[in-house]
């Protein structure tokens, strides 16, 4: 008897669970998907990686898809205390960004499926795809539930382009916003950033989806984005915001920088791991604060292992990545 009443418990609790689900995406094979770049682009030369997007206007939410048609090696960098991440598989084929909170992890599925379905269906071992994804929350300025789910991840896949990756509200970063200053109250719209560089051979790009709850900073240590003042429209000073701290506001959930990083330098597991603690720290610089509980944030350090340049440190290589990944956080405004 007691094992009866507790299927049917659990039974009740899974369906509690799926009924928002079902809810949020209903009518999804019905709903329009929109996957052209767009004006504002970033235009790089890395064949080993391809990006294309996909999205869901009518919530809105979508998906950023990083693919890699030899494979290539990740290591995941995870720092922010609300993250929601799969596949720290250590070799990826795709890396998929999402909105749509935890729901938008169901988008890495969606990639894998086609991926799969693009090999041949073939169960071998050493045919399964390996997809890693990550995902930011974007339901705060909208009603609905629509998330990023399979179908889109399957149609961001089918949509990636060698040499280009759209910018600004675009991908995973159609709706989000940063820099909500102290008191929660001084946010304004982010979106997807990018940068590429080649020095000496070895290439370098970065793709990030910010939804920070903290500001954005550029190189003279001015403000940029965020803490905007809704009433006289000025941006607040640092300092400024640390003073507003003894109202004791607390921070409103749901916030995340989403961060792809990716060489062709050949790097061994250790050296990619601390590679992306590096470049993740460093990002600290940009984005203030950072990594705090309310944050998901999350890097993936990639190399697709295509060149051996002994003249590069690992500490060198980390100095150019972290450059390069401020210029996409400056890059990732609507």
């Amino acid at each position: 008897m007691e094992t009866r009443s507790s299927l049917r418990r659990y039974w009740a609790l899974a369906l509690c669970l799926a009924l928002p689900v079902l809810a949020g995406n209903v009518g999804a094979q019905e709903r329009r998907i929109e996957t052209a770049a767009g004006e504002r682009m970033l235009r790089y030369d890395f064949p080993a990686v391809r990006v294309g997007i996909a999205e869901y206007p009518d919530g809105p939410t979508g998906v950023t898809v990083l693919r890699f048609p030899n494979g290539a090696s990740m290591a995941a960098d995870i720092r922010g205390g609300s993250p929601g991440f799969v596949g720290d598989y250590g070799f990826v084929h795709a890396v998929t960004l999402a909105g749509g909170s935890l729901l938008g992890l169901e988008a890495a599925a969606g990639v894998a499926a086609e991926l799969f379905a693009q090999g041949g269906s073939q169960g071998r071992w050493d045919a399964i795809p390996l997809v890693s994804g990550g995902i930011v929350y974007d339901f705060g300025g909208r009603d609905n539930g629509i998330y990023p789910d399979k179908r889109l991840g399957r149609a961001a896949l089918n949509a990636v382009r060698e040499g280009i990756v759209p910018l600004g509200q675009r991908g995973a970063g159609i709706a989000v916003t940063v820099g909500n200053g102290f008191a929660f109250d001084r946010g304004e719209a982010a979106g997807q950033g990018a940068a590429f560089r080649e020095v000496g051979g070895v290439k370098f790009l970065a793709v990030v989806v910010l939804n920070a709850l903290g500001a954005v900073f550029d190189r003279s240590g001015q403000i940029v984005l965020g803490h905007l003042n809704p009433e006289t429209g000025q941006r607040s000073s640092y300092p400024e915001e640390i003073e507003r701290l003894a109202g004791g506001a607390q921070p409103t959930p749901g916030n995340t920088t989403l961060t792809v990083v990716v060489t062709n330098q050949t790097m061994h597991r250790q050296d990619l791991i601390q590679f992306g603690r590096q470049v993740h720290a460093s990002m600290a610089r940009g984005v203030q604060p950072f990594h705090s509980r309310d944050d998901g944030d999350i890097l993936w350090a990639i190399s697709t292992n295509e060149v051996e340049e002994p003249a590069w440190s690992n500490m060198a290589l980390g100095v150019v990545a972290s450059e390069t990944v401020w210029d996409a956080v400056l890059e990732a405004r609507p």
